[in-house]
């Protein structure tokens, strides 16, 4: 049996938008969009470096926003981190308290809320 890691779900109210504000960030690619008439229901963006490269992440709609820590989050290294950080927040992220003290990782939420690290440079 062989398992192909294909892309990473991840549930928004507003999937066009998170995906963009994603594809920002990452600096990515729309790989995938349903079509533009597609009821928000059905609305699902795909991004990735390009159309050839997996994992990707997909986003869908869901109905309701998120209300507790995520139990899966990534976890991002920048060649400076403190310029990272202020470039994720001036694009919309916030800092987020997960019960973290004293570590060298700042945590940052997506504008959904759903957290992320940008850890120190190596």
């Amino acid at each position: 049996m062989t398992l192909r890691f294909e892309q990473i779900v991840i549930d928004s109210l507003d999937p066009r938008a998170l995906a963009i504000w994603w594809k920002d960030a990452l600096d990515w690619q729309i790989t995938y969009e349903s079509a533009a008439e597609a009821a928000v229901e059905d609305t699902e963006i795909e991004i990735a470096p390009d159309a050839s490269v997996h994992p990707s992440l997909l986003f869908v709609p869901v109905p309701e926003k998120k209300t507790v820590k995520n139990r899966l989050h990534f976890d991002f290294v920048p060649d400076d981190q403190a310029a990272e950080v202020e470039r994720l927040i001036a694009l919309g992220a916030t800092r987020a308290d997960v019960g973290q003290s004293d570590v060298s990782w700042v945590v940052l939420a997506d504008p959904e809320g759903n957290e992320f690290c940008v850890l120190s440079a190596r």
